[in-house]
């Protein structure tokens, strides 16, 4: 066979007894990554070394990271530079850097995190996805992976909330991040060297500072007592009284007609209900619940631990405070939602802050605001109907923090007064009492299945096309549901339906699990 190698002339200038020091940082978009190599690029060209960075941006904030490679080295003795790569190879990689979890589960599947080399440094906080967010239920990814894969993986591991710590300190997780990476002992730089980087940046430097500062001190002396968290205090207890007397009487409630194991659930539901709407609501929501909780002990439910009532209550609570025209208004103009946008992006003394809102209004989601009476008498006029829907139905960018855009909203917000009255409540109420009604028939018969048809509310949630489509998944749900509703095993088919609804986007999962189902429930 002919051998085509190409054979190049050239004798090695000295024996290649070291290699660079190379480092992967995965962030997402505000997070400072590029911030966090540019001083490492900094800290080593001070001490004469060579430095190269590159970055492979992310599609966007919170979809996808931006990671940033780079590698450093010594010059030769006689100042040759040496030649650097410009992207990381699987078990090539000294330090990995994410800034946040799942983040550093996705390093660990490209293969640059590996046991026999690699020093992982990660914050354990998340910042959900947008597949994570727009899934029905609760889809957030399984982080508990990411734990159990970190401890066989890597080399060192370092991690601990370093977001929590950088708020803390007024400053960004960057900091905190540099502030590990100077303490994990991987860069033969002295601290004050690190100190040094920080104040050339000229921005910011004393809340970097301290958080680089607590970023260190907790690497090197471990977790202190305040890190783990306590199971006890993570449940919101039932509060003794309330300042507000109509706020007191419904506490009061709870705690009269509910039993115990639902207290807390109870409680949370109540809060969300009359911020939704007013202290009126709670109470039909407190009356419904009472409801529930009967039909729950008249199925023996002391027996289950009373598991119907505590699952009536969070999941009615969701399907009262649904999300509409007015609520999404509402919290979009709310001051503390201004605070906390403050507080992700970090905003500093003398900085503006304005956000714009992407929006996509259409003619059914404005008809459903109305009064029950004009909004059927406007579908009627289809031709009318017709010609606002082609004015309404585009796509706006609102500037929530200039007056053209705030009193817009605000107005729009200001309209839960007569909320109770218009059309899309009118729906949602009606839907909310034929769920109920089924769930109770079948708590009768089978408790399981009961509790079960409580859970299947998690499918919708959202406005518009997201709505809608949660909607259909849960009709889907439940008429599979109904169909084998006599039998032993009902409430563990029930379960596969709704995990196969929230996790199959496309729903060919659950329309395979139906298939399933329709194939023995006509036999």
């Amino acid at each position: 066979m002919k051998d085509d190698t190409v054979k190049l002339g050239l004798k090695p200038t000295g024996p290649a007894t070291e290699r660079p020091i190379s480092i992967a940082i995965v962030a997402m978009g505000g997070q400072g990554g590029g911030v966090l190599t540019g001083w490492i690029v900094d800290l080593a060209e001070t001490h004469g070394w060579v430095a190269q960075s590159t970055s492979v941006p992310g599609v966007a904030q919170r979809t996808g990271a931006t990671i940033y490679y780079l590698e450093m080295m010594r010059p030769g003795e006689s100042g040759q530079k040496p030649v650097l790569a410009q992207m990381p190879t699987p078990g090539d990689v000294d330090v990995v850097i994410a800034s946040e979890f799942m983040e550093a589960g996705r390093s660990i599947l490209r293969g640059i995190v590996t046991p026999d080399r690699t020093t992982l440094i990660a914050s354990n906080h998340r910042s959900l996805a947008i597949s994570e967010k727009m899934a029905p239920g609760d889809s957030i990814a399984d982080s508990s992976a990411v734990t159990d894969a970190i401890g066989v993986v890597a080399k060192q591991e370092i991690v601990f909330d370093m977001n929590a710590l950088a708020v803390k300190n007024g400053s960004v997780i960057s900091s905190a991040l540099f502030g590990s990476l100077a303490a994990s002992g991987t860069l033969p730089f002295e601290r004050d060297a690190y100190y040094a980087v920080i104040r050339k940046g000229g921005k910011g430097i004393d809340a970097s500072i301290r958080a680089f500062d607590a970023a260190f001190d907790r690497t090197t002396n471990g977790a202190e007592q305040s890190d783990t968290p306590d199971a006890e205090t993570a449940v919101v207890a039932l509060p003794d009284r309330l300042r507000d007397k109509r706020a007191n009487a419904l506490l009061a409630r709870i705690r009269a007609e509910l039993p115990q194991q639902a207290h807390q659930m109870a409680y949370l539901g109540l809060q969300k209900v009359v911020d939704f709407q007013d202290a009126a609501y709670g109470d039909e929501y407190l009356d419904i619940l009472r409801d529930l909780c009967q039909r729950d002990r008249d199925a023996d439910g002391a027996e289950h631990g009373f598991g119907f009532t505590t699952t009536a209550a969070k999941y009615l609570a969701n399907a009262m405070a649904y999300d509409d025209v007015i609520r999404v208004a509402r919290i979009k103009t709310q001051s503390a939602r201004r605070q906390r946008v403050a507080d992700e992006v970090g905003l500093r003394e003398g900085q503006v802050l304005n956000t714009t809102e992407f929006m996509h209004p259409r003619m059914e989601e404005v008809a459903s605001t109305l009064p029950v009476g004009l909004a059927n008498w406007l579908k009627s006029r289809r031709s009318l109907y017709a010609w606002l829907d082609r004015r309404i139905n585009k796509g706006r960018r609102v500037q929530t923090y200039r007056l053209t855009g705030f009193v817009p909203l605000h107005f729009v917000g200001a309209l839960k007064g007569m909320r109770r009255i218009s059309l899309r409540h009118k729906t949602e109420t009606a839907h909310r009492d034929a769920w109920l009604a089924d769930a109770s028939q079948a708590l009768k018969y089978n408790y399981d299945l009961g509790v079960a048809m409580l859970t299947f509310r998690r499918l919708i949630k959202g406005y518009s096309d997201t709505h809608v489509r949660g909607h259909s998944k849960f009709e889907k749900v439940m008429q599979a549901t109904k169909s084998i509703a006599g039998r032993d095993d009902a409430a563990e088919w029930a379960q596969r339906l709704l995990t196969s609804a929230i996790k199959d986007a496309s729903t060919k999962d659950l329309d395979g699990t139906i298939m399933t189902i329709e194939s023995f429930a006509s036999t």
